[in-house]
C-alpha cells in the first residue's frame, strides 16, 4: 500500500529515494506511448524539476496541469503509458506523486515492467509532445509489438490519494532482482498523476560487452555509485557520474567556497594555488576493472571550477566498504594508489587525461576524486577495461546517497 504521513507526524521518504531515478529525462528516460493526452502530456511525468502549481492559468484544453491527465474516459477501457528508461538495471522502487490533482488525480494505479535486450527492441516511431489529443491507430499498432499488456507486474492494482501535500507521494518498494528497461504505468480508469519517479541502480550485462573495448566504469548507467563526501552544498557527486553532458551546473558536483582559504592566494611553480585544504568525493564502480582515459569536465563553471584536481584508487571488498563509509573514509594512505596525479584544471572545458593505472597494471573497485580547493565539476568519467576479479558480494540493500550537513569539512 501507498505511504502517508500519520496525523501530526511528518513521515520521512523511504531509502530507495536516494537513488537514481531511471525514468528521468535526466538520465535519457523516454515516454514511448501514451493512450491520452488531453490535458497534459505524459512526458511532464519524468520531468526532473519538482511538479508546480499556477493558479488560474488555463489552456485552450482546460486548466493547465503539471503532470499526465488524460480526458474523463467515455469508452471502455483505462488509460496507459510506456516509457524507456534511461538508466536500465534494477527497480528498487516507485513514488507516484499526484501533486496539486485534488478532485482530477486517477484513483488507482498499477506499474509493469519488462526486460529487452537492446538489440531485441521493436522499433517505435518518435512520438509528439501535444495535448488535446489521444492515441492514434498508428501509434496503438506500433507499441502493440512489445505485447506490454503481458509484462510483469511490479506494483498490483492501488489506490492512491489526492494531491494534498500530506498525501501525494505515493512510496512502493520493489524487491525484485531482475534488470529491467521499460516500464508501463497503468492508471484506472483516467485522471491525473504530477511525476513518476523510478528509483534504482544501473546494471550492465558485462559478460556481453567487447572486453577490447573501453568502458566508462564509474558511470551510473552500469551502477557506479557515490559512497561518500566531503561536501555537496550545490549539488551531489553522483551527478557527475550521471549520463549524458550536462546541461547546466545544477547536473554536476558542486561545494561550498572552503572558509580555511588563505587571504592572499599564492601559487607554486606549476601554477596549483597552495591551500590548505581540499573537497573529496569516493565512487564505487560499477565493476571492478583497470582504468587508462580520464574524463574531467568542468563544462558550465565558468568563474567556480576547482583550481585543480588528483584522482586515487583502491580496492576494497564489500564490507571493506561499510566499514568506511562509517568512519567517513578515513582510510589509511597507503591504501590508496595514485590513477591521477595533481592536475590542473580549466574553467568550462573538458579535460582527457592518461591515468597512470596502464603502468601499474592495479585492479580497482573504489577510486576517490580530489578536488582544491573547492568549485564545481560537471562530469567525470572514467573509462577502462572490466577485471574479472570481483571482491563485492551481490548487495541485499540498495546503496544509498551519504548526505552531510551543509558546512561539513574533511581533509582527507
Amino acid at each position: 500500500m501507498a505511504d502517508s504521513p500519520r496525523e501530526g507526524k511528518q513521515a520521512g521518504p523511504p531509502h530507495f529515494t536516494q537513488l537514481t531515478d531511471m525514468a528521468s529525462e535526466l538520465v535519457g528516460g523516454t515516454i514511448l506511448f501514451a493512450t491520452d493526452d488531453f490535458f497534459a502530456p505524459a512526458e511532464n511525468l519524468i520531468k526532473r524539476d519538482s511538479p508546480r502549481f499556477k493558479e488560474h492559468a488555463d489552456t485552450e484544453f482546460g486548466r493547465w496541469g503539471d503532470g499526465w491527465q488524460t480526458r474523463r474516459k467515455r469508452s471502455p477501457g483505462h488509460d496507459w503509458c510506456v516509457i524507456r528508461l534511461g538508466v536500465q538495471g534494477l527497480i528498487r522502487g516507485f513514488n507516484v506523486d499526484t501533486s496539486y490533482f485534488v478532485g482530477d488525480h486517477a484513483p488507482r494505479v498499477s506499474i509493469q515492467a519488462a526486460n529487452y535486450e537492446e538489440d531485441k527492441q521493436p522499433e517505435i516511431p518518435q512520438r509528439e509532445v501535444r495535448t488535446g489529443a489521444a492515441a492514434t491507430p498508428e501509434e496503438f499498432e506500433a507499441i502493440a509489438e512489445l505485447k506490454s499488456s503481458d509484462w510483469n507486474h511490479l506494483v498490483p492494482m492501488t489506490e492512491l490519494k489526492p494531491g494534498t501535500p500530506a498525501s501525494s507521494h505515493n512510496y512502493f518498494p520493489v524487491s525484485s532482482q531482475q534488470r529491467w528497461t521499460h516500464v508501463r504505468l497503468n492508471i484506472f480508469p483516467d485522471g491525473g498523476i504530477a511525476r513518476l519517479r523510478v528509483y534504482g541502480t544501473g546494471q550492465k550485462d558485462w559478460t556481453a560487452s567487447d572486453p577490447t573495448e573501453l568502458s566508462d566504469l564509474v558511470t551510473i548507467a552500469y551502477g557506479g555509485a557515490c559512497v561518500g563526501f566531503s561536501n555537496a552544498h550545490f549539488g551531489h557527486p553522483n551527478n557527475i557520474i550521471g549520463v549524458g553532458q550536462a546541461k547546466s551546473m545544477a547536473d554536476g558536483w558542486e561545494t561550498a567556497r572552503r572558509l580555511d582559504r588563505p587571504p592572499v592566494l599564492e601559487s607554486d611553480e606549476n601554477g596549483v594555488l597552495l591551500v590548505p585544504g581540499c573537497e573529496w568525493a569516493v565512487f564505487r564502480l560499477a565493476h571492478p576493472g583497470i582504468i587508462t582515459q580520464i574524463e574531467i569536465d568542468t563544462k558550465h563553471f565558468k568563474g567556480n571550477s576547482p583550481d585543480s584536481c588528483k584522482l586515487d584508487g583502491c580496492i576494497l571488498t564489500t564490507q571493506e566498504e561499510e566499514d568506511m563509509v562509517r568512519q567517513n573514509w578515513d582510510l589509511p594512505g597507503h591504501k590508496w594508489k595514485p590513477l591521477l596525479l595533481v592536475t590542473k584544471l580549466n574553467p568550462d572545458e573538458t579535460h582527457l587525461l592518461d591515468s597512470l593505472t596502464p603502468e601499474l597494471q592495479d585492479v580497482i573497485t573504489h577510486v576517490r576524486f580530489t578536488i582544491t580547493p573547492d568549485g564545481g565539476v560537471s562530469r567525470l568519467r572514467l573509462r577502462g577495461f572490466p577485471s574479472s576479479i570481483c571482491l563485492l558480494r551481490p548487495r541485499e540493500k540498495p546503496a544509498m546517497r551519504f548526505s552531510v550537513k551543509a558546512g561539513f569539512r574533511s581533509n582527507l
